[in-house]
This record gives C-alpha cells, structure tokens and sequence, in this order.
C-alpha cells in the first residue's frame, strides 16, 4: 500500500510540476515578451482576462508540486541520509525558494500589477519585484529538475561538502532575489543562459569536490 501511494505521489508530484514550470515558462518566454509589443487595447484585454487565468494555473500547480514534493521526502526518509540524497536536497531546496517566491513575491506583486482582489500600489516597483522573482525562478528549474533525476541517474555520488556548496549558492540566489538586481536574466536567451550555466556548475561540484 505505501509503495503505491508513493508511486500516486511521484506522479501528481510530476503533472502538477510540469503545470507550474510550464506556466511559468509560458510568463517568461511569452507572455512579458508580447506585453512589451502589444497594441493598448489587446495588453489591456489580456491582462483582464488571460493573467488572471494563467496566474491561477501558475500558484496552485506551485502548491501542489510543493505538498506531494514534501510527501515524497517523506517517503524516501530523505531526511535520514542527507549526504545519500544529496541531489534530491539541492532540487528540493531550489523548489522551496521557487514556492515561496511564487506565493509571497510574484503573485502579491501580480495582483497590484494587474489591480486584482482590490490590491493597488506601486505598479512598476511591484512589477519589478515579479519580474526578478519570476526569473529567479527560471534560473532555479534547472537545477531543481536536475535534483529529480540525479539520484538514481547521474551515477555520482556527491560529499556532504558539495551539497552543502550547492546549497549556500541557491540561498544566495535566493538573497539575490530578494535585495538584488535582475543582471544577466533580464534577457531570455540570458536567464536560459544563466540557467544551464548554473546546472553545469552544480553537476561539476557534485563530481568533483
């Protein structure tokens, strides 16, 4: 019974995933790039009817990748060998931060953006702060789904060293996030970029330190 139930959860666990990062592609690689280019009446319908939509789809494929993901650490006692399940930590870390930006950044700002739920302020400042978390996040997919399949498939074991590096350089991102400014990700061959360059490097200290 618990091997099935684990095996219903690495499903949902993966739709609800495929949900969240494909909503949150579609933000970054299509529709921030059509706002900057639409007609006023086509950017205002959109942003009456089509955000609203995708915002919706975006936060909750969010929260339930999230609660199976905490299921499955469960599951597997990830927990009891941090070192084992090293590559599970880093993706399941760089998927908190993703989480948590996605319900107390992106969609807080997303609502004074857009003027939902009676939420008004700074439009451009909000704006920026989605922005950043947004890309932050694309920055961090690599990663986190190199965390899903590095166990298992990557044929590395990394120290506990590594995992630690790994994981100090996600909460500085994080930080960055936060505080910092958008830098190289403010393009999508940039983030793209930043992103593949970042599961290059995570991959290189797994093997090597």
């Amino acid at each position: 019974m618990e091997q099935a139930l684990g095996f219903a959860f690495r499903w949902a666990h993966v739709i609800f995933g495929i949900t969240w990062i494909g909503m949150l592609y579609y933000f970054n690689f299509v529709q921030t790039e059509y706002f900057k280019e639409a007609e006023a009446e086509g950017l205002k319908d959109a942003k009456a009817k089509l955000a609203p939509r995708a915002l919706w789809w975006f936060r909750w494929g969010a929260m339930f990748t999230f609660i199976t993901g905490l299921y499955l650490l469960h599951y597997l006692k990830a927990y009891a060998n941090f070192t084992a399940f090293g590559w599970i930590w880093m993706g399941a870390l760089a998927g908190t931060f993703m989480f948590l930006n996605v319900w107390l950044i992106i969609w807080p700002n997303q609502q004074i953006v857009l003027g939902l739920n009676g939420k008004s302020g700074d439009g451009p400042a909000a704006a920026a702060k989605a922005g950043l978390a947004s890309r932050t996040n694309t920055l961090f997919s690599g990663p986190m789904l190199l965390g899903m399949f590095g166990t298992g498939h990557s044929g590395i074991a990394p120290s506990a060293t590594a995992v630690g590096i790994v994981m100090a350089i996600i909460v500085l991102l994080e930080l960055n996030a936060l505080f910092g400014k958008m830098g190289p990700m403010a393009s999508v061959k940039g983030v793209i970029h930043c992103s593949i360059a970042l599961v290059a490097a995570f991959w290189a200290i797994f093997a090597f330190v």
